[in-house]
C-alpha cells in the first residue's frame, strides 16, 4: 500500500469518518427525506448544537422503535432478554459493545434496554 493511501486511511480512522458516514447514512435511510442534502446539514447542525448542550443528538430509534426491537428479541414474552441478545441488538444498530457491564447471568428488562441503548446512541455521537 502506498504511503499516501496509508496516511489517508489513518486520517479517516483517527477522525472516525467511516462511523460518522454510517450514522448519517442510517439516518437518511430511516427518514428518507425529500431533500437529503438539507437533511444531512440539519443533522450535523443538531450534532453541533448537542455538543454545546443546546439540543439533542439525532436519534435513529425512538421509544416505540426500541420497544418493538425488544419485543422481537423477547420472543417468549418473559419481559426480559439475555446479555447476548442485547449485544447483538447493539451490533445491529451499529453501536459499540465495548464496556458492557452485564454478566451472562443477568436479565435485561425493557426499561433497562431502552436506557442503555439510548446511552450507547449518545456515546456514538459524542466521539465526533
Amino acid at each position: 500500500m502506498a504511503a499516501g493511501e496509508q496516511q489517508g486511511r489513518e486520517y479517516l480512522r483517527r477522525h472516525r469518518i467511516p462511523e460518522l458516514l454510517q450514522r448519517l447514512g442510517a439516518l437518511l435511510l430511516y427518514h428518507r427525506p425529500e431533500r437529503p442534502r438539507e437533511f444531512l446539514i440539519q443533522a450535523l447542525e443538531r450534532v453541533k448544537a448537542a455538543e454545546r448542550a443546546e439540543g439533542e443528538y439525532p436519534y435513529l430509534m425512538d421509544e416505540a422503535n426500541l420497544a418493538a426491537m425488544f419485543s422481537l428479541l423477547d420472543v417468549v414474552g418473559q419481559g426480559c432478554i439475555r446479555p447476548a441478545q442485547y449485544r447483538e441488538a447493539l451490533k445491529t444498530l451499529g453501536l459499540s459493545t465495548d464496556g458492557l457491564q452485564f454478566g451472562d447471568d443477568v436479565t435485561i428488562t425493557l426499561d433497562v434496554f431502552k436506557e442503555e441503548v439510548k446511552k450507547k446512541m449518545l456515546e456514538s455521537w459524542t466521539v465526533y
